[in-house]
């Protein structure tokens, strides 16, 4: 019996049949472009998306609640286990005979209905909470950014984030589907590194002219353990996504050997963890005196 992306009965909606390696592979329909990029774009989609406003920041929500060694120890472990996690969903990507080109297509076929639904509003619960995080600070930079030219205070915070969310809404609805970010990849890779480099610069020197700097766990014993959970929680949200089975079905053929590569590309060159240690060892506490993201 064919099994639906929801784990139920016989599917109703129309299938792609394609012959790889004398395999038929089913690919559910949809309104995306199926193996029209190559490893190399892939990888910058996955370096570009987690390359992103939040990486200054972990400097202080990661490595000031946990320190030096259990800082570096836990960027290093979230590393290997995001690696070898989002490799097991690459491998999964083919498997009972068919694509399962998202999150919830995968997680329905094997755990069945009550997993799909509940895969679907999670990650729609965490798009959209990333999302909104985005535009929050969007907002908060360009207020500060106005601030910088202008005393009259007449614009307000609110007003740069409804701005900033107008703007957030015409680019997605500019873009049909996740292939025809080719142009804005690399938009996004120089105005990324320019971002973190220009704001890597400004913390050394601020650093340096800066007091002695502060390694020590702040907070009472009570308020450390909420903190080190906080951390935990950033270090599983570093270095993943939230759509991996979607970006993988752009890949071109063989699509598992080639997310591999793409993988790597982001642990290898996508990998901050050198920029978030190197800022924290050069302003220790005092990095919540920055406004890093503005």
């Amino acid at each position: 019996m064919e099994v639906n992306g929801d784990g139920t009965g016989s599917s109703t909606r129309p299938l792609k049949v394609i012959d790889e390696e004398n395999l038929a592979v089913e690919i559910p329909e949809t309104a995306h472009q199926i193996s029209s990029d190559s490893w190399f774009q892939v990888g910058f989609v996955l370096t570009t998306g987690i390359n992103s406003a939040y990486v200054l920041g972990y400097s202080g929500t990661i490595m000031v609640p946990l320190g030096w060694i259990p800082g570096v120890l836990g960027l290093i472990i979230a590393t290997a286990i995001s690696l070898y996690a989002n490799s097991l969903i690459a491998k999964l990507h083919e498997f009972g005979g068919r694509r399962h080109i998202r999150y919830r297509d995968l997680a329905g076929f094997i755990y069945g209905r009550k997993a799909y639904s509940l895969t679907w509003g999670l990650q729609y619960v965490n798009l959209f909470m990333i999302n909104t995080g985005y535009i929050i600070l969007a907002g908060s930079a360009l207020k500060d950014v106005y601030a910088l030219f202008s005393d009259d205070h007449v614009m307000k915070l609110p007003y740069f984030i409804a701005l900033s969310g107008f703007v957030c809404a015409l680019f997605a609805m500019s873009i049909p589907h996740l292939s025809a970010l080719r142009l804005w990849l690399g938009v996004s890779t120089v105005f990324s590194l320019i971002y973190i480099v220009v704001a890597f610069v400004l913390s050394v020197k601020d650093g340096i002219e800066a007091p002695a700097r502060d390694y020590s766990i702040p907070g009472t014993t009570q308020s450390k353990i909420f903190t080190t959970i906080g951390a935990s929680a950033n270090l599983v949200f570093a270095f993943n996504t939230g759509m991996l089975p979607e970006i993988q079905a752009t890949i071109k053929q063989p699509v598992v050997s080639n997310m591999m590569k793409s993988l790597y590309f982001q642990f290898t060159a996508g990998v901050f963890t050198n920029v978030c240690c190197d800022i924290y060892w050069i302003l220790g506490l005092w990095i919540f005196d920055l406004n890093l993201f503005a």
